[in-house]
């Protein structure tokens, strides 16, 4: 399992980029299937689309609600628009379930808010909405929907970041005791009682000792959350994804500033946080808390409910800028600090050789202790591919007295500009999803004969996950942007949803058709959306 782990990202950049490069060969001849339907793929292979909760919820401040991270970056003006009213999944949840059932969806991954089911991060479970996500799991299963659960987008409670400073502070997965523990650590004499609860010389006999320590509860914030989410969820739920992109949340959260909790140094014009740190501190205490939730779920739910938990990876497909060996060389290192940051821990229990070389005592380090529960705490990796890069080698910037990821990494990246909105008529987003789904079908299929033929592993991957079911509020645009199957018409009271031209196209996929390039043309002149769709460019 490790090693599918290991070589899954590695195998669908490199898929994925080729398709960018216009090469298709995977090592043998043109492989992206042209024609293709749902049925090429394996048996259980998933489908399905994504949203998360700041971005399509709205009911921002309703039954019992309090703010993330999210809300406060929001309302400081920092983007478009807020996620006060989002989608109104919060309300029309059923509507957009059988939306999804319509379209053919096999799974939905969705993430559960935070401070929305624990109010103030830690504490008493919100009833409200403990009952909307079992509204929602249980309207999904009713349609046959397979729920996936992300714990954790970008919307860590404002509350947890008010107190401690949220990711930064190693607080979010230690040991925190509760007054009844406290009251429970006044029997013992003092010098009985230290930070590992370990015996010293002392009067006190090991069964009062033992009778006394099995009342007391280790809760960490963040696996206390999960904790609640596994008893309660957890007979319905098989997939759990701990924390969305946690390389990502560091970088544009705590390096660049331009998203929450917005932390950095003051070259990125922050009024507070340090680029050169908080990233990477931020990335340690994710993997450590993640491994600490792996570990709670795999001794305490997994053996009855026998589901599956992993984590997500933000990636790029990487493409060097020229054939010289030092774009090369600056291609391959800069995998290791985007993806390697968070997959060599994973699945070696260290980071790559060039972080730890290139950061020095900057990157945080992992005990012996730590290093074998971070190892193998995954039991699946989530690889969310945006676009194609290209790296150029830049060995100068090392030189820099002031170092932030991008230095430390030594790269520059270059990429092609897209359009960030569509019209109702996506045809350049149908073309995309065509290429995108034949090249992981190349993955499981052509390219699997091909490795196993050669002696090598193929790529075991077991689902896609489109971005996004319906038009929602995104993290760097707002509702600039729009990447959804369903268009979200803001002007009208009811947030009505229109499908789009890539709707119908997913649609007439998932039911099993079997689809061309040229039919995607067919596709585009038979269509007719509402006439008020927006034309975005």
């Amino acid at each position: 399992m490790l090693d599918t782990v290991a070589s899954l990202a590695r195998k669908i950049f490199s898929l994925v980029a080729k398709i960018a490069d216009g090469n298709h060969s995977c090592g043998i001849s043109a492989l992206t299937a042209v024609e293709y339907s749902k049925n090429d793929f394996p048996p259980g292979f998933l489908f399905g689309a994504s949203t998360s909760a700041y971005q399509v919820e709205g009911a921002a401040n309703e039954d019992g609600r309090t703010p993330s991270i999210w809300d406060t970056f929001a309302h400081a003006g920092n983007v478009h628009g807020t996620g006060d009213i989002a989608c109104d999944g919060y309300h029309k949840y059923k509507e957009d379930v059988k939306l999804m059932a319509d379209t053919g969806l096999d799974a939905y991954r969705f993430s559960i808010s935070w401070s929305r089911l624990i109010p103030n991060g830690r504490g008493p479970v919100n009833p409200k909405g403990l009952q909307y996500y079992n509204n929602l799991i249980n309207e999904l299963i009713s349609y046959g929907i397979q729920p996936h659960v992300t714990l954790h987008h970008f919307d860590l409670p404002q509350a947890l970041e008010d107190e401690y400073g949220g990711w930064i502070n190693r607080t979010i997965m230690l040991c925190r005791h509760s007054d009844s523990n406290r009251d429970a650590l006044a029997l013992l004499p003092k010098s009985s009682v230290s930070t590992d609860f370990t015996i010293a010389a002392c009067s006190i006999s090991m069964n009062v000792y033992s009778s006394i320590l099995s009342t007391l509860e280790c809760r960490k914030d963040f696996t206390a959350y999960a904790d609640v989410c596994f008893r309660q969820f957890g007979d319905r739920v098989s997939y759990w994804t701990t924390v969305n992109e946690p390389n990502a949340f560091a970088n544009l959260g705590y390096d660049y500033g331009i998203a929450p909790p917005q932390r950095c140094s003051s070259i990125n014009h922050c009024s507070r946080g340090n680029s050169s740190t908080e990233p990477y501190i931020t990335v340690h205490h994710v993997l450590l808390a993640h491994a600490s939730v792996a570990r709670l779920y795999r001794k305490k739910y997994q053996d009855k409910q026998r589901g599956y938990i992993g984590v997500n990876i933000f990636a790029f497909g990487l493409l060097p800028l020229t054939n010289s060996t030092e774009d090369a060389i600056a291609t391959q290192r800069y995998y290791d600090f985007l993806i390697g940051w968070m997959a060599n821990p994973l699945v070696y229990g260290d980071y790559p050789k060039i972080m730890k070389q290139n950061v020095g005592s900057r990157l945080p380090a992992f005990s012996d202790r730590e290093s074998k529960q971070v190892k193998g705490s995954a039991d699946f990796l989530g690889v969310i591919n945006y676009y194609i890069v290209y790296v150029k080698d830049n060995p100068s910037s090392l030189n820099k007295k002031l170092r932030d990821w991008n230095a430390d990494s030594a790269t520059e990246i270059f990429c092609q500009n897209t359009p960030r909105r569509s019209s109702l008529k996506d045809i350049s987003r149908v073309k995309y999803l065509h290429a995108y789904i034949g090249s992981v079908l190349d993955a499981v299929s052509v390219c699997f004969l091909f490795l196993k033929k050669n002696g090598r592993n193929g790529s075991n991957i077991r689902g896609y996950f489109m971005w996004s079911f319906l038009d929602v509020f995104e993290l760097m645009d707002g509702y600039e942007s729009s990447y959804g199957l369903y268009y979200v018409d803001r002007d009208d009271p009811d947030l009505k949803r229109y499908p789009k031209l890539s709707a119908h196209w997913y649609s007439q996929f998932l039911k099993g058709r079997s689809l061309s390039s040229d039919e995607d043309f067919a596709l585009e002149k038979n269509f007719s959306g509402p006439s008020y769709g927006h034309d975005y460019q």
